[in-house]
């Protein structure tokens, strides 16, 4: 059934008003401030963070949001697997892009917080944040735990990407794209017991790299380990450990191979193909999320446009997830 508030999210008729024409809104949803946008019914809203100042390789991720939107044009609501209609189990609104300081993480983190738990309805609304790099993350997880209800423990996480993210500092600094995890897990928004990373890889800096996570509880599932069979059914086993708890779930887009998705900013061999990455989404089908986030998508890397592309699909999946639970309801 649709939303209990409403009837979904009503889309442009692409059969009557072309998708290259109008305002470039995320997968063509409307406008949070339009006039015609039920605040009190927004099952998510989804908003930029155009921020890079935390990458500690290649910048560029700050053009990821309006990318993105663009290349979401062409994405339709309608989930052939899952055999759902977003746009009608769902109401969604597109709140443009939170303010950035291009010289502060911390203060572009936290700025990025505050203009998230203005979004909708907080005892409804759910929260999709697209980067910029991954520091990112940790904007949107906080003010995700804040609105729903600062469990004790943290949220758990599901995590794709090639790198754990969970060192404390680089160059002397801690608020990095190489440290969201750990500053999250230090403030209580995060259960790194019940936090599962999919497609990690190497090389590393140091065989110890990988300490503080194995330490903390975080399980890990290596590229070689889900190519092995034994990735998928690890992966089974801890989505099943959920049961009804919500969620948060994060994409890093270089858990793909840089030949799927060359536009990011710390890209590694060896990761997952496009189809895979959408799979891996597919396989969550059934949990409840809590909010979501997609990073590192650098379009100057990727003249063709290809990653773009493949990120705005990928934001339809993590939807499509949240509008199969709901068509279970």
């Amino acid at each position: 059934m649709a939303s209990e508030h409403n009837q979904g999210t009503k889309l442009p008729n692409a059969r009557q008003t072309p998708r290259f024409a109008g305002v470039t809104t995320f997968c063509r949803f409307p406008l949070l401030d339009d006039e015609h946008t039920d605040i009190d019914a927004l099952d998510w809203v989804i908003y930029g963070i155009p921020y890079d100042g935390g990458v500690t390789f290649r910048p560029g991720a700050r053009f990821g949001p309006r990318a993105i939107r663009t290349a979401s044009q062409y994405v339709k609501p309608y989930h052939l697997e899952l055999d759902v209609d977003i746009a009608e189990h769902l109401h969604m609104a597109d709140a443009g892009d939170a303010p950035v300081r291009p010289y502060s993480t911390r203060e572009t983190l936290e700025g990025a917080a505050e203009f998230a738990s203005t979004l909708g309805n907080p005892d409804r609304t759910k929260l999709l944040a697209v980067g910029g790099d991954h520091s990112i993350a940790y904007a949107n997880i906080k003010a995700t735990w804040e609105r729903r209800g600062r469990p004790e423990g943290g949220l758990p996480l599901l995590h794709f990407d090639a790198h754990l993210d969970t060192a404390d500092t680089v160059w002397d600094e801690k608020w990095t794209h190489a440290s969201p995890f750990i500053r999250a897990i230090e403030d209580g928004l995060i259960n790194p017991r019940r936090m599962l990373s999919v497609g990690i890889r190497g090389p590393l800096n140091t065989s110890t790299d990988l300490d503080y996570g194995r330490a903390h509880g975080i399980e890990i599932i290596t590229c070689r380990q889900w190519e092995s069979g034994e990735g998928p059914d690890r992966m089974d086993a801890f989505l099943e450990t959920l049961g009804e708890d919500e969620v948060y779930l994060t994409f890093d887009i270089d858990c793909l191979d840089p030949a799927f998705a060359p536009g990011t900013g710390t890209p590694c061999p060896g990761g997952f193909t496009s189809n895979e990455a959408l799979e891996l989404i597919r396989r969550c089908a059934g949990v409840r999320l809590a909010g979501a986030d997609l990073v590192e998508v650098l379009p100057d890397r990727d003249p063709t446009g290809s990653t773009a592309l493949l990120a705005s699909h990928l934001l339809a999946e993590i939807l499509a997830l949240d509008a199969f639970k709901a068509a279970q309801s």
